[in-house]
Order: structure tokens, then sequence, then C-alpha cells
């Protein structure tokens, strides 16, 4: 199988697997594309089709010698009302509908909700959205068994239609018993990166860490999925305990006015990026493109907005999991991020947000590596990390030159697949400065990023192999020698 060349941007892409992309010709045709990593939707499929395509992207992981992230993305629960008589019926605009706990079919003036829950919680005034919001309930009286709304805006409603509730903590957790069962799937399948949707507050994210097993490289990262207004008051809580987070616009869109998305995406990528954790933009990024080659010139400006304004990684949902044109919507995307990436103004837009370094010696030699630079001629920074931390460290500075992360972790080197400007290589440990520095020359001669004469940072720590000893900066020059003994071997 042909070597892929190192990719020439910085973000990276997350295409989710689906009917129109799980077969291994097509996964290779994606990678090629321009896909970094892979989400895995638990919300449809079963586990046997789930364990297939996690197994061929293991193998083309291995054919390609590049590591790949999979992404395990949990559906969450579902808030849905019953049934109605026919099928469906019609809500009045303007008029009076009443949701209950009766298990009757429903009709034009009442139907069961299923959740309990949601009686105790509902107060006068407080909305509920039906059908991705077609339908707009204010809520005039909340009682044990019922609730009575205004219809703001009516409609046709059908079975089991999904209901959202926007303005409170709903009491149900984030883990459904499907959940767990998918969790314990992800876990023993050796994703890279599990996706927890429905979070409110930050006990949803300490609750599925303990079923993981862990924060280290061994387990699974957390991606924390932000798509409840609920969790937006609770930003930095969830940030701290999760290791990405994912803005799903989705759901947020139909929460909120449609004008509140914007500037909340921005709010979402800016703090995550201070916290130094990534952050994927997600939905509807190409949507035509499920159907048609090209997209639309407001779909384009929209991926190119989430690159400018530093996102770590922008994701296709049902373009690549079930559209008609998968590869192309990669190609597209990949081809956006690039050539802006290739604006002059691109690193001073990224660098808009002031990440001023904590009080540690391993952020500000990070922050060093930005200066240095921007001020010589560098190809790379080559940074030499066990659990990923000090490439997030280098990436939250936003470099001008991309990095090469040596780490003898293969599940290190795979959740840096969503990292800005990381190149993840997996690698034997080093042991001494001496071999630190050999290593760094060779693999940055195997791999693309540099020749004679090129200039590099080398970024680790010493003792080598202790977690969290970044103390070390380096700059080495590529000779002539170094390059014909590569090419010679």
């Amino acid at each position: 199988m042909q070597k892929l060349d190192p990719r020439k941007r910085k973000v990276k892409i997350l295409a989710t697997v689906g009917p129109a992309s799980r077969e291994p010709a097509m996964l290779e045709k994606l990678v090629r594309a321009g896909a970094d990593a892979f989400r895995v939707n638990m919300s449809h499929g079963d586990h046997a089709t789930h364990e297939a395509t996690i197994r061929a992207i293991r193998e083309l992981e291995k054919a390609l010698h590049r590591p790949i992230a999979i992404l395990a993305d949990l559906q969450g629960p579902k808030l849905r009302v019953g049934t109605f008589k026919d099928g469906q019926a019609v809500i009045r605009h303007s008029g009076h509908f009443t949701l209950d706990r009766n298990p009757e079919p429903g009709d034009e003036t009442r139907v069961e909700l299923p959740h309990p829950e949601l009686f105790g919680v509902l107060t006068k005034g407080q909305r509920l959205l039906i059908n991705d919001g077609k339908i707009r309930l204010k809520v005039i009286e909340a009682e044990a068994d019922k609730i009575l709304c205004s219809a703001e805006v009516g409609g046709v409603i059908s079975d089991r239609k999904g209901v959202n509730v926007p303005d409170a903590e709903v009491p149900i957790p984030a883990l459904t018993e499907k959940d767990r069962r998918d969790l314990a799937f992800a876990v023993a399948q050796g994703v890279d990166w599990i996706g927890l949707s429905f979070v409110q507050r930050p006990e949803d994210l300490a609750e599925t860490r303990k079923l993981i097993g862990g924060t280290g490289p061994e387990h699974p990262a957390l991606c924390a999925k932000i798509e409840k207004p609920m969790a937006v008051h609770r930003l930095n809580e969830i940030l701290e305990l999760s290791d990405g987070i994912m803005v799903a616009r989705g759901d947020l869109g139909v929460e909120l006015d449609p004008e509140e998305v914007p500037p909340l995406q921005k709010q979402i990528v800016n703090l995550s990026r201070m916290a130094g954790k990534p952050v994927i933009v997600a939905t509807q990024m190409l949507e035509s493109m499920i159907e048609s080659p090209t997209p639309t010139r407001a779909e384009v400006s929209d991926v190119a907005n989430a690159v400018y304004d530093g996102a770590d990684a922008v994701m296709l949902s049902a373009e690549t999991a079930a559209g008609d044109w998968p590869e192309e919507a990669v190609g597209i995307m990949d081809r956006i991020a690039t050539q802006v990436e290739r604006d002059d103004a691109y690193i001073a837009r990224v660098r808009f947000l002031d990440t001023p370094p904590d009080r540690t010696t391993a952020d500000a030699l990070s922050h060093a590596c930005m200066t240095i630079a921007d001020t010589v001629p560098i190809r790379a920074i080559t940074v030499f990390t066990g659990s990923g931390s000090t490439a997030r460290r280098v990436a939250r500075e936003r470099p001008s030159v991309p990095m090469l992360v040596l780490t003898p972790s293969a599940r290190t080197a795979r959740r840096l697949c969503l990292l800005w400007g990381a190149h993840a290589v997996s690698t034997k440990d080093i042991g001494s400065f001496e071999e630190m520095i050999a290593k760094g020359k060779r693999m940055a001669l195997r791999h693309g990023f540099g020749e004679a004469g090129s200039k590099l940072i080398a970024l680790a720590g010493v003792p080598f192999g202790t977690p969290g000893s970044t103390n070390l900066l380096h700059v080495v020059t590529l000779t002539g020698d170094e390059l014909k003994k590569h090419r010679e071997d």
C-alpha cells in the first residue's frame, strides 16, 4: 500500500463511519482524502458491525504506518412523546396541548410523555421543543401528572417524536443502560476517544470516567459533547473533567435560538483552547454534500470560520456516514482547511486569543517553542512525550510550524490525531540526551520534516520516561551527512 505523506494542514478531520463508508476500500479512500480520525456512532448499528469497522480501521492503520483515532460516540438518553391513535395528530397554533402520564394513544389535545422525572422539574413559562424544534410549546401549568402547554408553533406531531427541554436541568443521567453496554464494548475494543452525549453537569463525566477505568493513555480519552444549554452554564467545570470538547451544534441549534449558536461556538472553542483541551466543531458542516458533490458557499465559509477560530478538528456526520459523496466531502474539507492555513493572516487570527502560559517550566518551554519558531527558520518542533501532555501544551500556543510528536505509546499517538498541528509517531522510548537528538533528527528526515540545513526544536523531559518532567529545549540542525545516511538507509 502506498505510503501517505505528512498532512500539509494543522487542523484535523474527523469523519463519521456508516453504511456509505465502512467498507475497507472506502475507509482507505477517506484517509487518503484527508481523514485523520473516524467516529463510530453507537446510536446506529450493532456491536458486530462496529467491531468489524474498528478492525478494518486498525488494519488500515497498520498498512499505512500511521495512527488513526477512533471516537465511539454514545447515544445518550432520548426523550420522546408516546403514540397517537392515528399515528399522528395536528396541534393548532396558539392552541392548548397537554403532556401527561396516561399511556393511552394521544390525539390533537394530548399525548403521553413517558418520562416521569420531567413532571417534577418543569415550571410555568419553560419551553418544550418537539421534533427538532418544529413544534414549540410553552408551559402554562405543570402538575404531578400532566403539563398543560400553549402551542407557540403548532403542526403535525407523530409517534415517538423527540422532545428537547432547553430551560431546565433534566434529572436524567447521561448514561442509559444501552450506553453502559456500548461503553463497555468500546473500551474492550480499544477505541481512543469516548464521546459522551447529553452532558448537563460535571458529575456526568465523573461517572463515565469511573466506568472507563482511569485517565492515563492506556484508557480512552473522554470527549464531552456540548449540546445542552445547561452544559454551557457549567462549561469550566466540564472542561476540567474532560480530555476534549465537541461543539455539537445540532442539538444546540434546536434548544437555542439560531443566532445564539455562532457566538457560543466561538466561546466554547476559546475556553477549550485556554484549557489546552482539543475542541471539535461538529454537525451540518457540509450538509448539502449528503446528496450533492459540491458544498454551498455558506458551508465553505462555515468550515473556514471554524478553522480560523483555531478549532483542533472539524467533523463530518451524515456526509460520510450515509451520503452519496463521502470521499468528496472529506476532500473538500481538506482543501478548505489547507487554503485557510495558507492565508498569511491565519496564524495571527488563531493567536488572537491570548493563551498565556501557566507558571510551570513545561508551559514556559512550550511558549518558547512558539517564539523561537517565529524568530528562527524552524522546520518542525519535535516533541517527546509519553502521555501527550507536552504536545497539548505546545499545540495550545498554535506555533507557526508543525509538531512531530514521538511517543512510545501507540494509544497516545492515536489520541493526538485530534490535536491541532500534531503529526504523531509511535516509536521506541529514548534513554539519553544523545539518543533523543539522534532519534529526533532521524524521524524528522523519515517523515519529511526537514532536509540538510533545516533547524528543529527538540522538546523533552529529563529524566526520560518520567511523566510531567518537561524541562529541556534544544535547537538542532540537520546536516548533509545525516541526510545522506538517511537516504542510504
